[in-house]
């Protein structure tokens, strides 16, 4: 209960949409419970962004382009490339970076990321990678695109924590649930284990990681 407070109060303190047209995107987006990134962490995000300022950005799950636009306006250079497998998802981002005039800084790749590697590569080196497609394949795409990180990259993962599921698989009401959620256990500690890479965990929105090589 107390962990909900104080989500809801660090919610409440981070920075609000620039304008009514993204404000309206977002509400209509939860509305439909599409997943985007909680206030909090998308403010983290964007922090991240301003500090390293990242010239190439690779985002894993584009969903209706919320996440993307909001880096693209946290950065004047960035050009961003988000990969979306749904078709409807892909048209309707592209519908969206069209509105916020930003088709020329975001690119959306339609493809399933376990599958376009290679091609993605095309468009390297990344200085910020960000993972929030589907969870049971965080631990691939980390693989098959971290080869793609600039040496003084970051790569973010979102939904680590997964309600809270990730660190008590039990506690989910379903088989699926909890499925899932081990899958994002074992996601994090093969990530907190990993050779190359030094991750920090984060109790922000729903959990994020952030990733540099050692």
């Amino acid at each position: 209960m107390e962990d909900q407070i104080l989500s809801r109060y660090a919610a409440a303190l981070a920075p609000k949409n620039d304008t009514p047209l993204l404000d309206k995107l977002e509400k209509e987006a939860r509305g439909r419970q599409i997943p985007i990134m909680q206030p909090d962490a998308m403010a983290l995000l964007q922090h991240y962004i301003r500090l390293i300022k990242p010239k190439r950005i690779l985002e894993i799950g584009t969903a209706v382009g919320y996440s993307a636009i909001k880096m693209a306006l946290s950065s004047e250079i960035a050009q961003i490339y988000s990969i979306e497998r749904e078709e409807e998802m892909y048209r309707e981002a592209q519908a969206n970076i069209k509105s916020f005039s930003l088709e020329d800084r975001i690119h959306v790749i339609k493809g399933d990321a376990t599958k376009i590697a290679e091609d993605t590569g095309q468009y390297a080196p990344f200085d910020f990678i960000f993972i929030d497609a589907a969870k049971g394949q965080y631990q691939l795409f980390f693989e098959q695109y971290s080869p793609f990180l600039s040496q003084d990259g970051l790569i973010v993962t979102d939904n680590v924590l997964f309600r809270g599921l990730a660190a008590d698989p039990e506690r989910a009401e379903s088989k699926r649930l909890r499925k899932l959620a081990e899958k994002i256990n074992r996601y994090n500690e093969w990530l907190a284990a990993h050779p190359q890479f030094d991750s920090v965990f984060l109790t922000v929105g729903d959990g994020i990681a952030v990733s540099a090589r050692k």
